[in-house]
C-alpha cells in the first residue's frame, strides 16, 4: 500500500491506518507493507521519531524476505505526477520479482468517476431547493489529469446534482470558476469538503482556512468538513476493490 503520507495523526488513523487493515482483511494469506512517497512528510515524521520506508525501500526490504509476486496500491486521487513517480520506482526494482504490477487511483476510469460520485452525494447531503451547495476541493496537478475534476464537476451535473461542485487548490477547475457557479444559481450556504484522501495540511491550512474566509467574504454561509476521503467505507472498498480484480 502506497500513500503520500501525512504527519496529522488524527487523519492517519482514519485513512491510512484503516485502508491497510482493510487491505490486510481482505487478503489475510498475503505479506502487507505500506510506504510513503512524500519526501518532506517522512522527514517530518523522522523528527518525532516515526520511520517510513519509500516504495523502493520497501519494495526492496520484501525481496530480502523472499517475496516475489507483488501488488502494489496507490491510495492516490488521480493519475498524476506521484503515479508516475511510484510507476518509475516499481521499473527500478522489476528485475529483483517475479511478478509485480501497479494497480490504478481512485479516479482513473470513467465507472471510477461514477462510483465515487454516488458515493460523495449520498456522504454529503445539500438540499437545493434551500440553496445549499458542497463543493469538492482537491489539490490538482499540472499535468492532463488535472482533467478528471473538470470530469468529476460535469458528471455531477449530468447526474442530477446541480449544487454540487469540484474545485482544486492548485489546477482548474479554479475557486474563481466554482464561486461563480455558485453565484449564478444563487447559492446561499457552502459545505467544503476535501477532495483528498487525507484532511491533513491542505484541508486543515487552505480549505479550513483560507477558501472558508474567501467565500464568507463573498457573502456565502460555509462549513467544513474534514473528512478524508480515505475515512468514507464504500471509498476504501472502491480501492480494495481494484486489488481484488487483478
Amino acid at each position: 500500500m502506497v500513500h503520500f503520507g501525512t504527519t496529522y495523526d488524527d487523519t492517519r488513523q482514519k485513512t491510512i491506518d484503516a485502508i491497510n487493515e482493510k487491505a490486510h482483511e481482505a487478503f489475510p494469506q498475503l505479506t502487507l507493507r505500506e510506504a510513503y512517497t512524500s519526501h518532506i512528510v517522512m522527514k517530518r515524521l523522522a523528527k518525532r521519531g516515526i520511520s517510513k520506508d519509500t516504495p523502493v525501500d520497501a519494495l526492496l526490504k520484501m525481496h530480502g524476505e523472499g517475496v516475489r509476486t507483488v501488488a502494489v496500491q496507490p491510495s492516490y486521487v488521480i493519475d498524476g505526477i506521484e503515479m508516475e513517480r511510484l510507476r518509475q520506482d516499481v521499473e527500478k526494482v522489476r528485475p529483483f520479482f517475479d511478478s509485480i504490477w501497479v494497480s490504478t487511483p481512485l479516479l482513473y476510469s470513467v465507472e471510477d468517476a461514477e462510483k465515487v460520485c454516488q458515493v460523495l452525494v449520498n456522504r454529503h447531503p445539500a438540499d437545493s431547493r434551500k440553496h445549499e451547495h458542497v463543493l469538492f476541493i482537491g489539490h490538482g496537478t499540472e499535468g492532463p489529469a488535472t482533467a478528471l475534476y473538470s470530469q468529476l464537476d460535469y458528471m455531477l451535473r449530468a447526474n442530477g446534482h446541480a449544487n454540487y461542485h469540484v474545485s482544486t487548490i492548485e489546477g482548474y477547475p479554479t475557486q474563481e470558476t466554482t464561486v461563480a457557479q455558485i453565484k449564478a444559481m444563487k447559492g446561499r450556504k457552502v459545505t467544503l469538503v476535501p477532495l483528498l484522501f487525507v484532511a491533513g495540511d491542505h484541508a486543515n491550512n487552505d480549505i479550513a482556512v483560507e477558501w472558508k474566509e474567501a467565500l464568507e467574504k463573498q457573502g456565502f454561509t460555509v462549513e467544513v468538513s474534514l473528512e478524508g476521503l480515505g475515512e468514507v467505507p464504500e471509498i476504501q472498498d472502491l480501492y480494495i476493490k481494484k486489488i481484488k480484480q487483478r
